[in-house]
């Protein structure tokens, strides 16, 4: 798939928030849980950022997408029906944050099967949407997704707009992403997990976003930032991400949609 767009569409923004909470340091380091400082922060933004994050949506008239690990879910139903209300998409995220590669077939398969019927159980319907924790399928993820009639991913790299991927035997829409668009790449800094980057100014995050957005205009293409509410969800960058928007809403023929809806439309074509 490639530009140009139908009807007078010239760029599809899909904007796109990963609600990791704790799972992602848990994951990565079961000990997380003693330090509470690290722990308040990623559970910001769950408690904090999102509803933050569904307001400043709401009042701009955008749709997104959420993906959400079950253990989050579980653990805050109130804000997954929230999302869901707000006529937001809710995406599979893995259960605490598990990359595919380091799973066996049973053990992934078996973490698809506890996410769906976590988050069917809060909001009465399945995902159609995936995001692989760290961005990295397994030899059977397309299969497994396949399998369980998920629609699209959207962790892999390998185009600007929607494409498809395929195994053996089975095929689905692939969402693309790139780190230049994902808000950690730029505010990585948890000093209990040995991360101490030097964070970005909220005119850096800026300038890069709005020259990929600029460009994504010019060819034609689409967009699809990568954010986590613990990290955007900070009043200055999500006053950032909100100028964004607003220059973005300014240009002509630019459609903002969910996940999903933009794996839609591939598929259509």
């Amino acid at each position: 798939m490639s530009g140009p767009w139908p009807n007078d569409t010239k760029c599809i923004v899909v904007l796109t928030f990963d609600i990791d909470g704790v799972s992602g340091a848990i994951n990565m380091n079961p000990n997380s849980v003693n330090f509470p400082g690290l722990m308040s922060s990623r559970e910001y933004g769950p408690r904090i950022g999102t509803p933050r994050i569904i307001k400043m949506l709401e009042e701009n008239d955008i749709p997104a997408t959420f993906y959400i690990p079950g253990y989050v879910a579980e653990n805050h139903k109130d804000l997954v029906k929230l999302v869901a209300s707000k006529g937001h998409e809710i995406g599979h995220h893995g259960y605490m944050h598990e990359p595919p590669q380091t799973l066996s077939k049973k053990e992934e398969a078996d973490i698809l099967d506890k996410g769906n019927k976590i988050i069917e159980e809060i909001i009465g319907e399945k995902p159609t949407g995936y995001r692989a924790p760290g961005a990295e399928l397994s030899e059977h993820t397309i299969n497994l997704l396949a399998e369980r009639g998920f629609v699209y991913d959207s962790s892999l790299m390998g185009d600007d707009v929607p494409y498809s991927i395929k195994s053996s035997n089975a095929e689905i829409v692939e969402v693309p992403l790139h780190w230049e668009m994902d808000d950690v790449a730029y505010y990585n800094y948890a000093p209990s997990l040995g991360l101490r980057q030097f964070m970005a100014t909220q005119d850096h995050l800026y300038q890069v976003w709005s020259t990929a957005f600029d460009a994504a205009y010019h060819y034609q293409l689409s967009l699809v930032p990568v954010m986590h509410p613990y990290v955007i969800g900070r009043p200055g960058r999500l006053r950032t991400l909100e100028r964004l928007i607003k220059y973005m809403k300014t240009l002509p023929g630019v459609e903002f949609m969910r996940a999903v809806d933009i794996a839609r439309l591939y598929k259509q074509q």
